[in-house]
């Protein structure tokens, strides 16, 4: 009696982050992403989840000439010698800027990380909405009080030049006809 065993597919779950130039015709965009799904599914025998794209976003520090990138997320599982292959096959195309993979916990069920991050994601976008929203009310409150909203510094009582010269607002510098000063009566 042989012992037949199974071969099972070392499937690990991964998640990627590819910033792409983004001058990058839509063309180059559908071939690089089937390239990597046929990489993925047909050469390495794993399941592509979900590609998201978050789109044209501004780098916090230019990667090369670019400013800008179009970034693009994505989940899967796939075999550990799949990663090697479509980072080789992504450095070589010259649309793609950057690429990051990072592996999952093995007991990780994709469809819950792609909701809780999805979720994580509005959240986040709330906030900044919100952040925003904040900002602009202040930045209004600034410009709609005395003065610009600057608190009476320039030309407004007690300010800085506000209030030293009397009813006249002269300055101390001089008064007017009708103040007293050292007017002429001759």
């Amino acid at each position: 009696m042989a012992l037949e065993l199974e071969v099972r597919p070392c499937l690990r779950p991964y998640e990627g982050v590819v910033l792409v130039n983004p001058d990058a015709s839509e063309d180059d965009l559908k071939s690089l992403f089937k390239r990597n799904k046929s990489i993925i599914e047909e050469q390495f025998g794993g399941t592509l989840k979900q590609l998201d794209t978050w789109g044209k976003r501004t780098l916090s520090n230019p990667i090369e000439k670019f400013k800008k990138a179009i970034y693009f997320h994505t989940t899967f599982e796939a075999n550990p010698q799949a990663i090697a292959e479509l980072e080789r096959t992504m450095r070589i195309n010259d649309n793609v800027i950057r690429v990051m993979h990072t592996r999952l916990d093995d007991e990780t069920d994709l469809n819950s990380y792609i909701e809780d991050f999805k979720k994580a994601l509005a959240d986040s976008a709330a906030r900044e909405r919100e952040r925003e929203a904040k900002f602009q009310a202040r930045k209004a409150a600034m410009r709609g009080g005395p003065g610009g909203g600057r608190g009476g510094r320039f030309g407004d009582e007690g300010g800085y030049r506000g209030g030293r010269g009397g009813p006249g607002e002269a300055g101390g510098r001089g008064g007017h006809e009708d103040e007293g000063g050292m007017e002429d009566e001759s």
